[in-house]
């Protein structure tokens, strides 16, 4: 099969892998039929984290081919979607929704490939109600992880009726948590975002206003449109020194601040945090909770968070398709096969 290595930052190539097989009983075999590249793969493109001769990828649809004699919740043929982080879906951590610390959690690896073998499939795949359109894979490729990720950014926040959201952050994850903040029923939501095509998506999802300053400064100009207080609900997706203390003081006190920005080297003012007086949860986001539900909302076509993908490439051309998110050419690409 096909599959994507990055040998070190910015040396992306496509080429011949062994095909997966059945390792225990638990796992699956699935046949891609699409994949793309995540933000958080940048990092390692940048250099930023370490990388050497990896197989590339953590967002995965397709069909199942194969399955160990313990798989029950899905069948050779199931069209399905799986989450980023691997869990069983039955231990106490898993019960109370928060499937990305399973105890036997596992990130998802080497998904930007024609195949991929899938451990715990039973508690890490969900199938959808039949065989797909074509026009819906890209959104159900989204729930893997962009748009469950963010759907639990906004939960964090407690997005809903009645309340201000602001997001930070206008990569496909922002993008993601603003279409929920809107479906969770928020009254305002606030794109920070210096970008305009984004802020173009931002809008179709359901954003009222754009801002376009960053630091003290982005934090002014939310507490100027909130009567000085900030918003209620925050999410950060970014994962920057900037990007986390700007979320913390756009958030009023007592407001929430959901944060799924993969962090590197953050350092937060424990004094600073203290006087904020805001609730916080966040962290790599228990997708596998809201796979379900987000897989009936994108099935019924009241969602539609496939347009975040803005470039599509044959993996074969996938080293274009990094250039062009670490340049911001595009949002997020999608790789087919």
């Amino acid at each position: 099969m096909r599959g994507v290595i990055m040998y070190a930052p910015g040396d992306v190539r496509v080429e011949d892998r062994q095909d997966p097989t059945i390792l225990e009983p638990t796992d699956a075999i699935i046949r891609l039929t699409a994949t793309c590249i995540c933000g958080s793969d940048l990092w390692p493109y940048r250099g930023v984290e370490p990388v050497d001769h990896t197989a590339m990828g953590h967002e995965y649809v397709g069909i199942v081919e194969e399955i160990g004699d313990a798989v029950r919740s899905v069948k050779v043929g199931d069209f399905v979607v799986g989450s980023f982080v691997l869990s069983d879906n039955t231990c106490e951590i898993c019960r109370a929704g928060f499937q990305s610390t399973c105890v036997h959690a596992e990130f998802a690896s080497g998904m930007q490939a024609e195949k991929a073998r899938i451990p715990l499939a039973d508690g890490t795949l969900v199938a959808t109600p039949g065989q797909p359109d074509a026009d819906l894979i890209p959104s159900l490729l989204a729930a893997s992880d962009v748009l469950g990720t963010g759907w639990f950014a906004a939960v964090a926040a407690e997005a809903g009726p009645g309340k201000t959201v602001a997001v930070v952050g206008d990569g496909a994850v922002g993008l993601m948590a603003i279409l929920a903040a809107k479906q969770l029923g928020a009254e305002r939501i606030i794109a920070m975002s210096r970008h305009p095509e984004r802020q173009k998506l931002a809008r179709f999802y359901g954003a009222t206003d754009i801002v376009e300053e960053r630091g003290d400064e982005g934090v002014a100009r939310i507490k100027e449109l909130t009567g000085g207080l900030g918003a209620h609900s925050v999410v950060e997706a970014v994962g920057t020194q900037e990007s986390f203390m700007q979320a913390v003081g756009a958030t009023r006190g007592g407001g929430h601040l959901g944060y799924v920005g993969v962090n590197h080297d953050v350092q937060i003012p424990g004094i600073q945090l203290f006087f904020a007086g805001i609730h916080t949860l966040g962290g790599p986001a228990p997708v596998r909770r809201f796979l379900p539900d987000l897989i009936q909302l994108i099935w019924d076509r009241t969602i539609d968070p496939g347009r975040v993908f803005d470039l599509t490439l044959p993996i074969e051309e996938a080293a274009e398709g990094y250039r062009a998110m670490d340049e911001r050419r595009a949002t997020k690409v999608l790789l087919t096969f």
